[in-house]
């Protein structure tokens, strides 16, 4: 269970650690309860993510550093939130106060505060034999519960309460993205996608295999070929409370695990596959919370599923599959197969004619050898569209960057023998990607995409990303239902 986190007057004496956040000018001019010379011999500066701890009386009293109180931005608290609960994780109780000057409002300190210390604490358990110990034997840790101290007014709780309904969304995400192929299947994943919606009120719609081929979803088809586990597509409905100011459409890339089909991967490259649908988990999590923030637009989510395997009648190169739009596709390389699925959830998507559409899809490789392991990439057909997103973006704390969608390049797209063929060629393989699924995009529809095969899983612990899946995505849809204004 994720840690709890409270607004609290003073430093409760069940707290066995008490620590503040401090910027450098800070710890320049002293710290009250804290020694200068015993922080210059530790090192101490204020410098962002730095930690001291030293014991007290009667536990551990500490600081951790935010650097500069220029800098200091919401992503700041919140790494420092994830630092401080990674160093107390062996305290049950921990009280924890902002004694820095700074820009930031109280609101989205408070807010960020309480995502960083829940996703530092953050960890995976589901498979660990000892995940029941909390005495330290087996090395888990027993942070339960944050106190903050300070203002204990309604609008200190409500933010600290949205920042908890955050990152729980994004535990959530995390939770879908750890757990192993073999037992996430698509039928699996379709029933856990129904059960939170059940529980977070939204209205929620599972198709079957029989319905999938009933509604033409060719492509999701195509790719379901090679597997023994049948497919789904799930439909989650947000509507807020009143008269929607506008309708977002998000779309997600549900690949429960991907073998590459006939064109298999190698070892290596399948070893993170069960998370190639972090895309839907991502939309599940944040859709989840939008009844908790209010969010003021209507949110549809289609979310294609199934696994990409070998089995003897798979979807072979060369093969031609006819999408819900009723445009064709050749497939050349069956390991370039989200963009299949996600024709469809897109189609379906301009169906039901929303303002804007955002997908999020662990696309192509070629993202991550663009931007590296920590940024997505973003691309759409209206540059205002792709402006919120990425603000919307900026505002949560996860990194973005726009990516161009040239129109000569569709050229690599073109089949001899369909509409339009999967792959592109050597090179700006994430921009064919993205020139694919914008083929089956309404042009009077914004739209944006978002390949997030970089940031979706983590090598290590950063702060408040953990090793493994990351949830990325999920603030950014938070804040985007939060805040979109559709187009006049």
């Amino acid at each position: 269970m994720p840690i709890t986190v409270h607004a609290v007057r003073s430093v409760p004496k069940a707290a066995t650690a008490s620590i503040a956040m401090v910027t450098s000018e800070a710890v320049s001019s002293g710290v009250d309860g804290f020694d200068a010379a015993v922080l210059e011999m530790a090192g101490f500066e204020g410098k962002a993510d730095q930690v001291h701890l030293q014991p007290t009386g009667g536990g551990f009293a500490g600081l951790v550093g935010l650097g500069p109180a220029a800098k200091v931005t919401a992503a700041t608290v919140r790494r420092a939130a994830a630092v401080l609960a990674r160093s107390c994780s062996r305290h049950a109780r921990v009280a924890v106060r902002l004694a820095a000057e700074t820009d930031l409002d109280a609101g989205s300190a408070r807010q960020a505060l309480a995502e960083g210390a829940i996703l530092g604490a953050y960890r995976y358990t589901e498979f660990k034999s000892g995940a029941a110990d909390t005495d330290g034997d087996g090395g888990q840790p027993k942070l339960a519960r944050v106190d903050v101290v300070g203002s204990t007014s309604v609008a200190a709780k409500e933010a600290l309460e949205r920042g908890v309904a955050t990152a729980g969304a994004v535990c959530l995400a995390r939770d879908l993205a750890n757990e192993p192929g073999g037992s996430l299947t698509a039928p699996v994943f379709a029933d856990k996608a129904a059960e939170v919606a059940q529980q977070a009120g939204l209205e929620v719609k599972v198709w079957t295999e029989a319905e999938i081929r009933a509604g033409r979803l060719g492509g999701l088809l195509g790719v379901n070929r090679g597997s023994t586990q049948p497919p789904r597509f799930v439909e989650l409905t947000y509507e807020p409370e009143g008269a929607p100011a506008a309708t977002l459409a998000y779309v997600g890339k549900g690949i429960t695990f991907d073998a590459g089909g006939l064109s298999i991967k190698t070892a290596q490259g399948m070893m993170a596959m069960k998370m190639d649908m972090c895309g839907a988990a991502a939309i599940i999590g944040a859709m989840s919370v939008l009844p908790v923030v209010d969010a003021p637009v209507r949110v549809k989510g289609y979310l294609p599923m199934t696994d990409n395997m070998l089995g003897g009648d798979a979807t072979r190169p060369g093969d031609v599959l006819t999408t819900r739009s009723g445009k064709t596709i050749e497939v050349l390389n069956t390991d370039a197969e989200g963009r299949l699925i996600l024709a469809d959830a897109l189609a379906l998507a301009c169906e039901d004619e929303p303002d804007a559409i955002v997908d999020l899809a662990t696309l192509t490789g070629a993202c991550m050898v663009a931007l590296g392991p920590s940024i997505a990439g973003l691309m759409g057909n209206d540059e205002a569209f792709i402006e919120q997103v990425r603000a919307a973006a900026d505002r949560a704390g996860e990194r973005v960057w726009p990516l161009p969608l040239p129109a000569d390049y569709a050229k690599q797209i073109e089949s001899n023998v369909a509409d339009i063929k999967n792959i592109g060629g050597n090179h700006g393989g994430a921009l064919t990607a993205g020139l694919i699924l914008k083929e089956f995009v309404d042009d009077a529809i914004c739209w944006a995409h978002l390949d997030i095969a970089g940031p979706a899983r983590a090598e290590s612990d950063d702060a408040e990303i953990t090793k493994g899946g990351t949830g990325f995505g999920v603030r950014t849809l938070i804040e985007l239902a939060s805040t979109f204004a559709p187009s006049s």
